[in-house]
């Protein structure tokens, strides 16, 4: 809907990964620089670590444009949470093997034969594996020992490893993996983004997807937005994503801080984020926001997680729905009131045409009449926009999709 408002091309905050909008802050351009240089090296593993939302998954999108499908051959494992055989399987699957119903030796049999047959045509092997925090050790053994297959001294597979922080700890220290911690050849953790990059990073996103300028921030935007996020490219993403249909529904031009707190306040009400998260923004004085608003924005899919974006979209739809008509109710309610009001002030003013020849009084009446009846306009006007806007987000945007 916002981006319908704002006249822009395409959601520029969307929770899915997606290299268009790759914005390269000093800690990802760290991060390119190792894996460029874990790539040269051609064996052994890479290792990036992040938080949760810190732009792993959008950094490999960018990485997997710049690799020339006819020099390297990729394989991706997202679904992590495997023992040592499904790992082998998962692996062998994720370059597009067969190896359903095989026992593991057949699998592992089958990946040697693949790698093999790479290498002759000149191509070499990269197996990116995400969420490996989940991964047990022995999976992450069985990776080590794919690690292991060579074509005369050349080795044939190179791994990367994503992350959360706790892998980093368990990679250190677990005494189960000290071959492996041999074989990083490389490492990255991604830290947040400095408070200086947010702005540049809002303008980047918006900019890929044709914003003009409209809306306007006010500049202490970036930095109380900085505060509520912690510098997280996804938390950033969340938090925008509410401002911006916030500024639609209200029609505004310019997103302040009043709007960042009544946002924050929303999110914290629905659990998107901790007290302690929103907290950072406490002594600024929250914007007015009507209920039509409230629903509005906190019931946005985009921040679901994949798995229940899809259940919750469907209850959040009926729950809006039925909004609709409480909306409708209340339209009524007032716009009769306001035309009972009228329907007694035009009889007053007969009266006064009647009964004596007061002209200041009939032209302060008059001037009364005249404000009520653009009252009543301005009324129909705004709640039909409202309505109209709940309808489309209804029927278009709030089918559920898919977050990262």
């Amino acid at each position: 809907m916002f981006d319908d408002f704002y006249a822009l091309t395409g959601r520029p905050f969307q929770l899915t990964p997606d290299p268009q909008f790759y914005f390269e802050s000093g800690t990802h351009r760290k991060a390119l620089s190792y894996l460029g240089y874990g790539l040269a090296q051609g064996e052994g593993f890479i290792v990036i670590t992040g938080e949760v939302g810190a732009g792993k998954s959008t950094l490999v999108a960018h990485l997997m444009q710049k690799i020339d499908p006819d020099q390297m051959s990729v394989g991706q494992v997202v679904t992590s949470a495997l023992d040592a055989e499904e790992m082998v399987h998962v692996a062998a699957q994720s370059f597009g093997l067969d190896v359903e119903g095989h026992d593991k030796a057949a699998a592992l049999g089958a990946i040697e034969s693949f790698l093999h047959e790479e290498a002759r045509a000149g191509r070499r092997c990269l197996l990116v594996v995400d969420e490996s925090q989940n991964l047990s050790v022995e999976a992450l053994e069985e990776l080590r020992m794919l690690s292991n297959f060579q074509l005369g001294a050349q080795p044939l597979l190179q791994t990367l490893l994503l992350g959360q922080p706790e892998f980093r700890q368990v990679l250190a220290n677990h005494e189960g993996l000290e071959q492996l911690r041999q074989r990083v050849i490389a490492s990255h953790h991604l830290d947040a983004m400095e408070a200086g990059e947010l702005e540049p990073y809002i303008r980047h996103r918006l900019e890929c997807v044709g914003w003009d300028g409209n809306p306007a921030f006010d500049q202490r935007v970036f930095t109380r937005l900085h505060e509520a996020s912690g510098g997280i490219p996804r938390k950033v993403n969340q938090i925008m994503t509410r401002l911006l249909l916030l500024g639609a529904v209200e029609q505004r031009t310019r997103i302040d801080c009043g709007m960042l707190t009544a946002v924050l306040a929303e999110m914290e009400s629905d659990s998107t984020f901790s007290a302690g998260v929103s907290g950072a923004t406490t002594g600024l004085r929250p914007a007015p926001v009507s209920k039509p608003v409230k629903h509005m924005v906190a019931t946005d899919p985009l921040d679901l997680p994949a798995g229940e974006a899809g259940g919750a979209a469907g209850s959040d739809t009926a729950e809006v729905s039925s909004n609709l008509g409480t909306l409708l109710g209340e339209r009524d309610a007032r716009i009769a009131e306001m035309q009972h009001m009228i329907a007694q002030m035009e009889r007053q003013l007969a009266g006064f045409a009647s009964g004596h020849d007061n002209r200041d009084d009939k032209a302060r009446f008059a001037h009364r009449l005249d404000e009520m009846e653009a009252r009543l306009d301005e009324q129909e006007r705004s709640i039909r926009h409202t309505l109209t806007m709940l309808i489309e987000w209804i029927e278009g945007d709030g089918s559920p999709r898919i977050a990262a």
